[in-house]
């Protein structure tokens, strides 16, 4: 009978363990999720503030980009169109080139040097042209001469002034061109034979 009992005992003893065994498992099984929910929902808010930062970021520089051209360039269209009183000053000192020693041609002489001051300072500058070489990206070719004391392809004079604001063209330079007259005279030479067996045939045919 004691037996028994004891057998029974332990066996109930058993059950409850592994009763207990089973609960535990399940209660860490249930705790795991709400932890793997919470990792992935940290890492969904992370990403969007990765995101919503990049933007941001992209957005203030070119923000700044826009606001620094704003100050260069701003005053533009100003400039521009005070190009043409530099362009009249420029002409009246030249024609009056004869007599320079007059209080008008000074008074001309010292406003066109003022303006041109005070101009650079909002970074208007003036594009090097005579005896350069020719460049389409700030020269405008009027004419071509020919100059046997320059390089084909070289500024031989400058028609009207260009100009820079900071690193933008804001005027391209008028300019005649040089051209070799060696060239000139070969290439009118080779033609000249070609013109004359024209002449033949036609004096053959008739």
């Amino acid at each position: 009978m004691d037996e028994r009992d004891t057998t029974d005992n332990y066996s109930g003893e058993d059950k409850e363990e592994e009763l207990v065994l089973v609960d535990d498992r399940t209660e860490e099984t249930s705790a795991e999720k709400p932890k793997a929910e919470d990792a992935s929902a940290l890492k969904a808010l992370n990403d969007k503030y990765l995101r919503l930062y990049a933007e941001f970021d992209n957005y203030r520089k070119r923000v700044n980009k826009e606001k620094e051209e704003l100050t260069r360039y701003g005053n533009e269209s100003l400039l521009y169109e005070l190009l043409p009183a530099i362009d009249n000053l420029e002409l009246a000192l030249k024609h009056a080139s004869c007599d320079p020693k007059t209080g008008v041609v000074e008074g001309v002489e010292i406003t066109l040097k003022e303006l041109q001051r005070t101009l650079e300072k909002f970074g208007l500058v003036r594009i090097e042209s005579v005896g350069k070489k020719f460049d389409p990206s700030v020269h405008h070719a009027m004419v071509q001469v020919e100059r046997e004391d320059m390089e084909e392809k070289m500024v031989a004079e400058e028609l009207r002034a260009g100009y820079l604001l900071y690193d933008k063209v804001l005027r391209p330079s008028l300019v005649a061109v040089s051209a070799n007259p060696k060239r000139t005279g070969e290439g009118k030479a080779a033609q000249e034979p070609d013109q004359q067996i024209k002449n033949e045939n036609i004096e053959e045919e008739e």
